[in-house]
């Protein structure tokens, strides 16, 4: 029998963990010695990854390496991008200070983890390189008070392909890591990113978000409530996540938009809508549209199939069950929630809960 085990998917760096490794190399030859080819750094829980430099230069008083990310089989839209630091010596006692360069955000709006005015380097990365300003400074024999600019070539336009826009990151891309370390295809970091966009809806006063499973159905929703970006959360196929937090960091109200199929899922208890880890149970639906005294939609193979039998009711139908369900995760919470039910063409088939 030939061994179908698919191969391990292999584990890439963060922009931190490149961002650190780039100010290492920096350093190294901005105290008098010569960039090396490669450095080793320490991430957060011990581990000691090798980094390779390139496109390393120097001037009077600064010296600059970059670091070309490796996200492994991560889908990261920063796989393959130069992360630079430029590092340049500054006054007695000015300590480390962070600059954004080009393709590096700039944060605009509360909520985030670093302050308004400052560049989108997260805190893990910035106590990263700190540790190794740090340290190199006690290995030379320098006072430790650096300017550090992170910059990403093309970093401006990746950004429009993340969520920085709606979180009032605005410029480029963010220098991100807790770990050091990205693990393919990790549902952690969508979640943790929804969970920065409802941290800066509340920031920014907003008594109503929204979190919508994709493109179609979310301009819907946005254009039925006259919604702003920011209050546009990039829920995906994570309802429980987005949910979850807001049960303990509400928002006055949210709305829920999706497809008959997804939302279906979640009527019927799912909190992780995507196709790989919960499926329609369709003598359930059929339940449902046969209590709703609708057609039989016991030979369906679709949720999409079952509403073209049953009619538009059924739509209805489904909204009301996953407004079960909202209601159900946000349990106590001082949330009022409703529910859009959006065909492809971005029709809204049905509505339950707050008008």
């Amino acid at each position: 029998m030939t061994d179908r085990t698919p191969p391990a998917l292999r584990r890439g760096w963060t922009t931190g963990a490149c961002a650190t490794a780039a100010t290492l190399g920096a350093l190294e030859r901005l105290w008098g010695g010569a960039f090396p080819p490669t450095v080793r750094i320490v991430l957060p829980k011990g581990e000691t990854p090798l980094f390779d430099l390139q496109d390393c230069a120097t001037g009077p008083d600064w010296a600059e390496c970059g670091v070309k990310k490796d996200a492994g089989d991560d889908p990261d839209v920063t796989h393959g991008a130069v992360i630079r630091v430029r590092v340049r010596a500054l006054e007695p006692g000015a300590g480390v200070v962070f600059r954004a360069g080009a393709g590096v955000g700039v944060i605009t709006r509360p909520g985030l983890p670093v302050a308004v005015g400052e560049p989108a380097i997260n805190p893990v990365p910035r106590t990263m390189m700190q540790g190794v300003v740090a340290e190199q400074a006690a290995r030379s024999g320098q006072r430790g008070d650096v300017e550090l600019t992170v910059s990403i070539p093309g970093g401006a336009e990746l950004a429009q392909k993340t969520w920085n826009p709606r979180l009032g990151i605005k410029g480029g891309l963010s220098v991100l890591g807790t770990t050091g370390i990205v693990r393919p295809f990790s549902c952690a970091a969508w979640i943790a990113s929804i969970h920065r966009g409802i941290d800066v809806a509340r920031a920014s006063g907003l008594t109503h978000v929204a979190g919508c499973t994709g493109a179609t159905s979310e301009a819907a929703v946005q254009r039925l409530y006259g919604l702003p970006d920011h209050a546009m959360l990039d829920m995906g196929d994570f309802t429980g996540g987005l949910l979850k937090y807001l049960a303990r960091h509400p928002v006055a109200r949210v709305t829920i938009g999706g497809g008959i199929g997804k939302l279906t899922k979640l009527g019927q208890g799912a909190r992780d809508l995507h196709s790989g880890r919960s499926q329609v149970d369709f003598a359930t639906l059929n339940d449902w549209a046969l209590q709703a005294r609708l057609a039989d939609v016991s030979k369906a193979n679709t949720a999409l199939q079952a509403l073209e039998i049953a009619g538009p009711e059924l739509a209805q139908v489904v909204a009301d069950r996953a407004l079960a369900t909202v209601r159900g995760l946000l349990r106590d919470a001082p949330v009022q929630a409703d529910v859009v039910v959006i065909d492809r063409k971005g029709t809204i088939l049905g509505r339950a809960g707050a008008a």
